[in-house]
């Protein structure tokens, strides 16, 4: 449930910031800004609830937005996409999978570890 209110998160923050540009043109989307920000930070924050690091969650949830943000802005908005874009996004992605990849668990105070 964690994870798919993480996921939840970062669609929101991504949907909310694609739709800051469109606003541009077509302010109703606003609305859709407002919503998309606030529903992120919503589940953003049942996230950090429910155990998870913030380490984890914030570098998870701003990275994705980063890399899903300039993807899809690349197909919907027909921004260009070049190749140390893509370096970027792969060295986004490698440095999300080292913090969560680095990330211990506390261990509880009744257990022992063998």
């Amino acid at each position: 449930m964690t994870w798919l209110m993480l996921i939840a998160a970062i669609a929101s923050e991504v949907a909310a910031t694609l739709s800051l540009k469109g606003a541009q043109t077509e302010p109703e989307l606003y609305v859709v800004v407002a919503v998309g920000y606030m529903l992120a930070f919503a589940l953003l924050a049942g996230v950090l609830k429910r155990g998870m690091g913030i380490g984890v969650a914030y570098g998870i949830w701003s990275a994705s937005g980063v890399a899903l943000t300039a993807v899809l802005a690349t197909w919907i908005f027909d921004e260009p996409f070049g190749i140390v874009m893509g370096i970027g996004i792969v060295c986004i992605v490698i440095g999300v999978v080292l913090v969560e990849t680095g990330h211990r668990p506390p261990v509880d105070a009744g257990t022992t570890e063998a």
